[in-house]
């Protein structure tokens, strides 16, 4: 296969675009659709990440006719019985309003006030679509824990209120540097660009 140079997103997401051009491997633009006036949406209606990553990436491909990668992140609370979970993006939100990220968080802190165990973790799957008949998934983690007030200025999200495992900083304190090398979606990107590495080398 000859080298890939632009892999079009499924997302608006630009803070997640950012990330994944960080990310992806060298010599490959990150495209958004909205980049190329392309309109896009997806009913994320599947019943797990992968599950949601698959539909966007299906939605974006039947667009596009080209590589598309797509990813669907969350975060998992357990005391909280996984959730926010595959909702985390709209998690508070009403067809009337739209939470903003620190309007979540702040609910996530109010919900976590009498739990003990804040243990949590962020997912990433990611879905690297090729053609209709060559999809490769994977999905990775990150262990941490809810704290009890949000610090850092770097990242978005929920990331000034996970504390990553063995760090004790939250995903916002990191720097960019610290957060791809152990962020869910650094190391989910990892094993995709080995999966491009080894389709651009046949």
């Amino acid at each position: 296969m000859s080298q890939i140079e632009k892999i079009y997103f499924a997302s608006s997401n630009v803070h997640k675009k950012a990330e994944m051009q960080r990310l992806i491997r060298k010599g490959i633009e990150i495209v958004l659709p909205c980049d190329e006036n392309i309109a896009f949406q997806a009913e994320e209606n599947g019943d797990s990440f992968i599950a949601n990553a698959i539909i966007k990436a299906e939605a974006l491909y039947r667009q596009v006719h080209a590589p598309v990668l797509a990813d669907d992140s969350g975060l998992v609370v357990r005391a909280l019985d996984g959730r926010p979970g595959i909702h985390t993006a709209r998690y508070g939100c009403t067809e009337e309003r739209k939470l903003t990220s620190q309007e979540q968080y702040t609910l996530l802190l109010e919900e976590m006030k009498t739990k003990e165990d804040r243990s949590a973790l962020f997912v990433c799957a990611c879905v690297l679509m090729l053609s209709a008949e060559r999809i490769f998934i994977v999905q990775e983690t990150v262990e941490g824990k809810i704290a009890t007030a949000p610090a850092g200025v770097n990242g978005f999200g929920y990331d000034p209120v996970f504390i990553v495992a063995d760090t004790g900083k939250s995903a916002s304190e990191l720097s960019d540097d610290e957060k791809d090398k152990l962020s869910h979606r650094g190391r989910a990107m990892r094993k995709i660009n080995e999966l491009i590495a080894m389709e651009e080398g046949k």
